[in-house]
């Protein structure tokens, strides 16, 4: 049945994991917030990535079963700046894709949040993703596991990226290689709205996207990151226009997680995040009726 869900990434709490909360919180905090999914970034919540201990296997899925969360994304990169010299080979990509891939099936995850090698500012791929991504499609279909990059500010959906990404969908016919947009790139607000301290960057994208062109890229997208930088007092994300990107959702019968990723001031307490991740909870909630 098609729905959507709701999840929330372990990089919210990024600036307090392993200072003032460990894994065991995060699960207890998002279970907490009503959420039925989990993100977790393998370089940052698995110990010895990519080395994994059977141990710690078995201890995740003892907390997917307590806490009762499925495994909604798993935050992975295609290093291509590994070495100093050189960028990653096709065949050196496609074995670290393997690896994860590997990874994820044992963890659960079907979605990936495929963070692709960029070379400029714009975030445009390594020059051969189109290679290496081709190449991993068997195995991805083995693993069964979902490529998404992730859409993400300064990147507009109205852009060659976005096209590039869509011709080769459609030229391969793959359903193992989607997308994954971000929120940030609706954002409309200054960041001033925010309360950024003068050490963090000021100011509202250069350029953001209007929700409609989701529209034409919604049977491409596996999962949405649910961005956010402040939720108010009356439950209102304060510069990403929630209500309107909800109802173009909604009204194009699109289902996946939406996964809430907080990116807000004060990231280190972890009662300012804990209390605006149940915040952006709430109002998924109420926005998507369940």
């Amino acid at each position: 049945m098609k729905e959507i869900k709701r999840g929330v990434t372990a990089y919210s709490y990024n600036k307090v994991f392993g200072i003032a909360m460990d894994l065991d919180d995060i699960f207890q905090h998002i279970q907490d917030t009503g959420a039925s999914g989990i993100e977790i970034l393998a370089n940052a919540h698995i110990p010895h990535y990519p080395q994994v201990k059977e141990e710690w296997l078995d201890s995740w899925h003892e907390k997917l079963q307590h806490y009762q969360l499925e495994p909604a994304e798993y935050g992975h990169w295609v290093d291509s700046r590994l070495y100093k010299n050189r960028e990653l080979t096709t065949k050196e990509s496609i074995e670290m894709l393997e690896r994860d891939f590997r990874l994820a099936n044992q963890l659960g995850f079907k979605i990936l949040r495929t963070k692709l090698g960029v070379i400029d500012d714009t975030l445009t791929p390594v020059k051969n993703w189109q290679e290496f991504i081709k190449g991993a499609l068997a195995l991805a279909e083995k693993y069964d596991v979902r490529m998404c990059p992730e859409i993400h500010s300064p990147t507009v959906l109205n852009s060659k990226m976005i096209d590039d990404y869509v011709t080769f969908i459609e030229k391969e016919n793959t359903k193992y290689f989607g997308l994954n947009i971000d929120f940030g790139v609706f954002q409309t607000g200054d960041n001033a709205l925010v309360g950024f301290g003068e050490n963090d960057f000021v100011g509202p994208p250069a350029e953001h996207s209007q929700v409609s062109e989701l529209i034409p890229l919604l049977k491409y997208v596996y999962v949405c990151h649910a961005k956010f930088l402040k939720m108010d007092q009356q439950f209102r994300e304060v510069v990403i226009p929630y209500p309107e990107i909800i109802q173009v959702l909604q009204e194009n019968e699109w289902s996946g997680y939406l996964i809430s990723e907080y990116e807000g001031p004060r990231a280190d307490e972890v009662a300012v995040v804990c209390d605006q991740v149940k915040r952006h909870q709430l109002m998924l909630k109420e926005l998507v009726g369940k």
